[in-house]
């Protein structure tokens, strides 16, 4: 039977074969250290999970919620916004919130796009980014994902070549899976370009809080004037180890964020009122919790960068997000980042996200997410070790038998 014209226009889900191949060596009984999707493995602080359990309580909270989100969840992240960025949100206008940033970006492209409209993304990026408006009957044109002049270019050249002229350009930063990081020149530069060309900015802030070795990553609705073109996407995931719960948010431009509320209202009733809740408490209150979920992700970092260095093979040390963008040692490049993250799961019994599933340029790296804890990542760095040595063991064999002849 064919497939539908929606599914047709998504490509294959590159991370199904090493889904698969992980799972089959765990049904054999391996023990696979995951270091693949970025799943936090971190729970939830305790005072959010108090706050939902004395929601759940009242009967009252057992009804619809609201689509946009409730009054107190969108008042909290307005004052987050203003306490985090100084950035002034009207929480009735301004702010919606989503069943997680995934949820809002796919959306608010339901609800901007028309057939055929180009929008600018980032390759290597998160896939949403892209198969969000694909879904939508937009056409995607690459740019790079780096911010710096090479981007500026990309997006001045699309602009006075595209037909028809690009709808959006996506930011992320820091970004996943590169973790590059934007200052508030670069975001400057980009907010000039979109107010003088009628492009809509579209960022995803997801990491804003997972940061390392310098000032916290600012928000591109800091430079006067985004908010005449911006809207942009947080979530609680990441910050609050809160994956599960899915709650984010969209801020920014009221006219955009009013056509998003409006398709959510036809699709769904927002959250279940007691997550909202627990939210909100969390947004409020949780400063400390999210300075502790930053300070474990840094260390981690810092075992995986040290631990598989001497294993030999290095990883350039993030300063943001909870992953890793790592370059496929020389040997191995060739063959690309499927094949190679396959091939650690069954020589080394480690999993990570080949980096092609992020986009074709990105098919030379592989993604490590900070999802095991120290003593995993080492165990994980001593099968690559282990690996790494006897591949090169096997590789001078041949070479030593022929020179003996």
């Amino acid at each position: 039977m064919e497939e539908f014209h929606k599914v047709r226009r998504l490509p294959p889900y590159v991370f199904e074969e090493v889904n698969k191949k992980k799972a089959a060596a765990r049904s054999r009984g391996v023990d696979i250290v995951d270091l693949g999707m970025g799943n936090p493995d971190l729970p939830t602080p305790k005072f959010v999970v108090d706050k939902l359990c004395e929601a759940v309580r009242d009967p009252r909270t057992h009804r619809y919620s609201a689509s946009k989100g409730i009054a107190g969840l969108r008042r909290a992240q307005a004052a987050y916004y203003k306490r985090r960025f100084g950035v002034t949100l009207n929480p009735d206008t301004e702010v919606v919130a989503t069943m997680g940033s995934k949820e809002g970006f796919a959306n608010m492209a339901q609800a901007i796009t028309a057939p055929g409209d180009v929008v600018l993304c980032p390759n290597p990026t998160y896939p949403i980014h892209a198969f969000g408006f694909l879904m939508a009957g937009g056409t995607i044109r690459s740019i790079p994902a780096k911010p710096d002049e090479d981007f500026l270019r990309a997006i001045d050249r699309a602009v006075r070549h595209s037909i028809p002229k690009p709808l959006a350009i996506i930011l992320n930063y820091p970004s996943n899976p590169t973790a590059y990081e934007a200052d508030l020149d670069f975001y400057a530069e980009v907010v000039k370009f979109a107010r003088e060309n009628e492009v809509i900015i579209l960022s995803d802030l997801a990491y804003s809080e997972i940061y390392f070795d310098g000032t916290p990553p600012p928000s591109v609705l800091q430079v006067p004037g985004a908010m005449d073109v911006t809207v942009e996407f947080t979530s609680m995931s990441k910050t609050f180890s809160m994956p599960g719960w899915r709650i984010g948010f969209a801020v920014g431009n009221a006219r955009l964020l009013s056509a998003l509320a409006r398709v959510k209202s036809y699709l769904d009733y927002g959250s279940f009122t007691p997550v909202q809740v627990a939210g909100t408490a969390a947004l409020n209150a949780g400063d400390e919790a999210v300075k502790e979920v930053r300070d474990i992700y840094r260390h981690r970092r810092d075992v995986l960068v040290e631990s598989f260095g001497r294993a030999g093979w290095e990883v350039p040390p993030p300063s943001s997000t909870m992953f890793a963008w790592v370059p496929i040692p020389e040997a191995y490049r060739a063959m690309g980042s499927i094949e190679f993250a396959k091939l650690l799961i069954d020589k080394a019994d480690v999993a990570v996200s080949p980096g092609v599933g992020f986009g074709e340029y990105g098919d030379d790296h592989v993604r490590i997410a900070l999802v095991e804890n120290e003593h995993r990542i080492r165990q994980a760095a001593r099968n690559i070790r282990r690996f790494l040595t006897a591949e090169s063991g096997a590789a001078r064999e041949p070479a030593a038998a022929g020179a003996r002849r």
